[in-house]
């Protein structure tokens, strides 16, 4: 049979040998929404927790609308322009209102980058945006410490806002449980020291630190810290479908509209699978996500639930922009030369990370489990030798070589990678 996982900007079709006995694991059907535009409309005058948006817009002089960087799909182009119309509408001039990308420590987003996160040609020639830059510590506001002793630091831009919105696409999220939400405010406008104080080991090492995990996760309950401690914050909740279709829009108060989404997102994204596989497929769920291996990582851990120990997770990641910033190059690096243990008793020893070597840290979570083979033509021998997995010339290959290793026919596939969580649940 033949299998499509989402690769880069199209899909990577792997071709399987009929005698092997394939469980495709994907989403629950999402219905999409057939006006996209009108549902936010609908969201933004009929919202959870809160007055309407056209009401809390009164009497305000500006607004900061926070939007996720270039690493997400959020379908912008359809829910910027009602929200720009509904405060402009109810008086805030536009030259007031600011688009701003949350970054977190990511690359800003410029240029056309930035026109395509956007999504809309008229709010791009006529809001100002700008990003988030989490490095420079007199751009952020200081609300205090959390009660674990976390600093409080948040770009002045969204503080100093008379109104305060975020837009956020509700995934599954290999850290936090589910992203969106509080996480467009921490890590996505956070400065730097907040956001390597809440993912140190001691709270990435928690088990609940974990996908789809929201009850008792030590990230999530910093995130929710930080959000109360600024206050009077509203979401555009969004969820999509494998084509990356709108299936679900809310609005509301922050904390409210997000588990609103989480609890209908849940219902789709959460897989019950009766059985463990010592093969799984999986991908690094496509363009944008998967133009870096540091992304990719995600889709290795997303899967894990379900490989029996010591079995092989294959992934496909396009790896487009290669292996990621320079920091995680020098984690990989580091632990290349360290080894997993070594490497992870250096990262317990101190207080806080140091920049995006939790990715390292998460691959080992899936290295725990099993084996990891890589597939993508956007590496190099240098590439390849960092990722601290194995390099495979093919999918196929690949599956053909962990099928006769276990001597095992029965594989899973995931074809969109982290945006699917199969979890593992006894029969009976």
């Amino acid at each position: 049979m033949n299998v499509d996982l989402l690769y880069g900007r199209k899909t990577l079709t792997v071709r399987l040998p009929d005698d092997l006995r394939v469980t495709v694991i994907g989403k629950r059907p999402m219905d999409p929404v057939r006006e996209p535009i009108r549902a936010v409309k609908e969201a933004l005058e009929n919202p959870v927790g809160s007055p309407p948006l056209s009401v809390m817009a009164r009497g305000r002089k500006s607004a900061c609308i926070l939007i996720c960087d270039i690493t997400r799909p959020v379908p912008n182009g359809a829910l910027l322009p009602p929200i720009i119309e509904t405060l402009a509408g109810a008086g805030i001039p536009r030259e007031n209102i600011l688009i701003l990308v949350a970054t977190g420590l990511h690359r800003p987003n410029e240029g056309e980058e930035l026109r395509e996160i956007i999504g809309s040609e008229e709010v791009f020639r006529t809001i100002r945006a700008g990003n988030h830059f989490a490095r420079d510590r007199e751009a952020h506001a200081d609300l205090g410490k959390t009660r674990r002793g976390i600093p409080i630091l948040i770009d002045r831009r969204f503080i100093e806002a008379d109104l305060k919105i975020v837009i956020g696409l509700v995934e599954p999220h290999f850290m936090a449980g589910y992203s969106g939400g509080r996480k467009v405010v921490a890590p996505g406008v956070a400065h730097q020291d907040t956001i390597l104080a809440f993912h140190s080991s001691r709270i990435l090492e928690h088990p609940k630190s974990a996908n789809c995990v929201i009850e008792g996760n030590p990230l999530h309950e910093e995130q929710i810290e930080i959000v109360r401690a600024i206050g009077g914050i509203m979401a555009l909740n969004v969820a999509i479908d494998e084509k990356r279709r709108i299936g679900f829009v809310n609005f509301g108060e922050i904390e409210a509209s997000h588990r609103e989404a989480v609890a209908y997102v849940r219902k789709r994204a959460e897989v019950v699978v009766p059985r463990r596989f010592r093969t799984v497929v999986t991908s690094g769920a496509g363009y944008p996500l998967d133009r870096t291996y540091y992304q990719t990582v995600k889709g290795m851990v997303g899967v894990i639930d379900i490989l029996e120990p010591g079995g092989t997770i294959i992934i496909a990641s396009a790896c487009s922009e290669g292996m990621g910033s320079d920091e995680f190059v020098a984690a990989q690096r580091l632990l290349r030369e360290t080894g997993a243990d070594r490497f992870l008793s250096v990262l317990e020893r101190r207080d806080k990370a140091r920049i995006d070597e939790w990715q390292t840290e998460m691959l080992l979570k899936a290295l725990r489990v099993g084996t990891v083979k890589l597939y993508t033509t956007g590496l190099g021998k240098e590439g390849l030798r960092d990722a601290f997995v194995d390099p495979v010339p093919s999918v196929e290959a690949a599956v053909a070589e962990s099928v006769k290793a276990h001597a095992d026919p029965d594989i899973a596939v995931v074809p969109e990678g982290p945006y699917v969580t199969p979890l593992y649940s006894a029969p009976g």
